[in-house]
């Protein structure tokens, strides 16, 4: 009695210290409300493990190893505390105080983390754990009932009717009921849950297309309740300070966590740019457009040779940079669709750098893309969503390869998804146990890469001229992407040769290059440089502002008067591959430079769709010589100069005095 005494005492000084009561008055002040009548009431108690240590060591360890008798310790002293400082006049027995732990931090010891991708689902300590792990498919909220039973005196059968036994109900005169109702009064109210399956990060891994591990992952179940109800979300990473439970569900038993926090993580971002591109930036410093064209002249030389796709190559690492989700879960993307002519190299091309995305994920045609059911396990009746490829992309990339490969209607559902970003689950009600069928949307945060043969290109271009479709792809397909791009190789079979060439070495010597470069990146590079990136935060200057809204204005007076094609706004992302190329460039600053490259990318896809334009562009605009020769990087410079002049002109001709009248167009 001693010990239960001391130990009330000690759970007194850490609300005291901790704002535990403050906390709690705040709360009883909304309980005070004359329309919220409840039979229990709930309380949250943050509790940090650590801090009761330090005020009793006995206490720390009874809220880590025996967390239901420190609840009901935490739910004495808050009763006492509600009667005695006279908080709230609804509650009026103990059992009408519903305590919840919920721990800010676990101490940081290995018997305090759980690793998904080893754990034991044995007879254990069922402590309280941390764990990470992405969140792979989640079930609807449903409401249960929970009980709570009082004291059955004069006092409490003086009932509100709704949520106690009414004092004349028929439950009394059932002679099977009374002799229980003569000493307690079941109280029944309910709650929300939510289950939802947690894995290991490493899983997602074998999305990439990368080689597998010989290990078996496997997913746990974490019930939610309450408050903690919608606090996650698919494909998102998450750590999750739970109590693990033993389910029984007849004839077996199964391994969950019931979550008591969750906070939402990200993935570890590199901090520091690797030496070798810290020493190009210093080395390309004079020029804004030097250092993003060598980073591309190297890049995915395990697929291709220096100087060919080096377009493609500058595009997919755009892409990478500016695929993020920021702070306020606003989502940056650049979708991307490649017309080639070799379309097993550029699949090779575009799986090499799916590598270096946060999450990525390598769809296949036969796969779900975007979300399935099934009945829940659990015995809840709800539908569980299960996330498709591009869910499981969230933050990332998911790559749809060659979209020749899909039938007419999935592709219709892709266009939809990339022309809202959202993806509807349609759940019947008669099969999950519903009144009425429900409609959910889902919101997909990832940047989708695809790529055509380029015989289907003709076809293309003569459903958008015909106003009709011809060819495999439906009509506003295309003008989905935020970026089209056509793989144009100046050489013809000399560049066919040297990637035969390129190819047998790799299959012979893999690893091994043979090529005369003043600048060699590893995979690891490029991993660090593109995360690196990806963190900066930019801003666009005025200049380069004025330039971008000067093409788009421009672009569509000059189309309209002379093809007859508007272009919608949605079709273009100039000012977010601006943003792509000053990350990539490491600067945070968006100049005009960076407003030409993107330009010149988007006149290239507009032309390839709508055709060209009095803007005319050599076939490979953004490499309009060749990098890899000994002043290439000096006569890009003059070109790219010249091709600003011209984008000037253009604007001036076809739209004067842009900066005025943006705002008004």
């Amino acid at each position: 009695m001693a010990d239960v005494l001391s130990l009330k005492e000690s759970v007194v000084v850490y609300l005291d210290r901790s704002g535990g009561f403050k906390r709690l008055a705040d709360d009883c002040k909304h309980l005070n409300d004359p329309q919220r009548t409840e039979a229990v009431y709930k309380f949250c108690i943050r509790v940090n493990p650590s801090d009761l240590m330090e005020i009793d060591p006995l206490l720390g360890d009874l809220v880590l190893h025996n967390p239901l008798k420190a609840t009901c310790l935490f739910q004495t002293v808050c009763f006492l505390a509600i009667k005695t400082l006279s908080l709230t006049e609804k509650i009026d027995t103990e059992s009408q105080v519903n305590v919840t732990l919920n721990f800010t931090h676990l101490p940081p010891f290995p018997e305090y983390m759980l690793d998904l991708s080893r754990f034991p689902r044995v007879y254990g300590p069922m402590r309280p754990v941390c764990m990470e792990g992405f969140v792979i498919a989640m079930t609807r909220v449903t409401k249960y009932t929970q009980g709570a039973r009082f004291l059955c005196t004069s006092f409490i059968l003086k009932c509100f009717y709704g949520f106690r036994v009414p004092p004349h109900s028929n439950i009394f005169m059932n002679p099977f009921f009374f002799p229980l109702l003569c000493e307690y009064t079941y109280v029944l109210f309910g709650i929300e849950k939510q289950l939802v399956e947690l894995i290991h990060a490493k899983a997602l891994e074998a999305l990439k297309g990368n080689q597998q591990s010989p290990l078996r992952y496997q997913s746990v179940t974490v019930f939610l309740r309450d408050e903690l109800c919608n606090s996650m979300r698919i494909g998102r990473l998450y750590s999750v300070l739970g109590i693990p439970a033993l389910v029984h569900q007849w004839p077996t038993i199964t391994w969950n966590v019931e979550a008591n926090n969750i906070q939402q993580s990200e993935p570890k971002s590199c901090c520091k740019l690797p030496t070798k591109f810290q020493e190009l930036l210093n080395a390309t410093a004079s020029s804004p457009w030097r250092f993003s064209a060598i980073a591309a002249h190297c890049f995915g030389l395990e697929v291709a040779p220096p100087g060919l796709y080096n377009t493609v190559k500058l595009i997919l690492l755009l892409s990478l940079a500016q695929t993020k989700t920021n702070a306020n879960d606003t989502f940056q993307y650049l979708d991307l669709l490649v017309v080639t002519n070799d379309p097993l190299i550029l699949d090779r091309l575009m799986a090499h750098s799916l590598r270096l995305a946060c999450h990525g994920v390598r769809h296949q045609a036969s796969g779900e893309m975007f979300a399935s059911l099934s009945r829940d396990e659990h015995g809840a009746g709800a539908a569980n969503i299960h996330a498709g490829s591009a869910l499981l992309a969230t933050g990332g990339v998911c790559m749809l390869g060659d979209i020749s490969c899909y039938k007419k209607d999935k592709l219709d559902h892709i266009q939809s998804v990339l022309e809202s970003h959202t993806a509807s689950v349609f759940i019947p009600g008669k099969k999950f146990g519903e009144d009425a069928d429900q409609l959910l949307s889902l919101p997909v945060q990832c940047s989708f890469w695809a790529f055509t043969d380029s015989s289907q290109r003709r076809h293309l271009i003569q459903s958008f001229h015909r106003g009709q479709e011809t060819g495999p792809l439906p009509l506003q397909f295309s003008e989905a992407f935020g970026l089209v791009v056509e793989c144009r190789e100046r050489v013809g079979q000399q560049a066919q040769l040297a990637q035969t060439l390129h190819t047998l070495q790799q299959a012979v010597h893999p690893g091994i290059l043979n090529y005369p470069l003043c600048w060699e990146f590893s995979t690891q590079d490029y991993t660090e440089l593109v995360s690196y990136a990806r963190d900066l935060q930019v801003e666009l200057l005025p200049a380069a502002k004025t330039l971008i809204h000067g093409y788009y204005m421009a672009s569509r007076r000059a189309r309209t008067q002379s093809q007859g094609v508007k272009i919608s706004v949605s079709s273009i992302k100039l000012i977010s591959l601006a943003e792509a190329h000053c990350k990539l460039s490491l600067r945070t600053k968006v100049l005009e430079e960076d407003a030409v490259i993107a330009v010149l990318l988007c006149e290239n896809a507009v032309t390839l769709k709508h055709g060209a334009s009095t803007l005319f562009l050599p076939p490979e605009p953004t490499f309009p010589s060749d990098v890899g020769e000994a002043d290439g990087l000096h006569k890009r410079d003059t070109m790219l100069d010249e091709l600003h002049q011209s984008i000037l002109r253009f604007i001036y001709t076809y739209a004067p005095g842009a900066d005025t009248y943006i705002t008004e167009e």
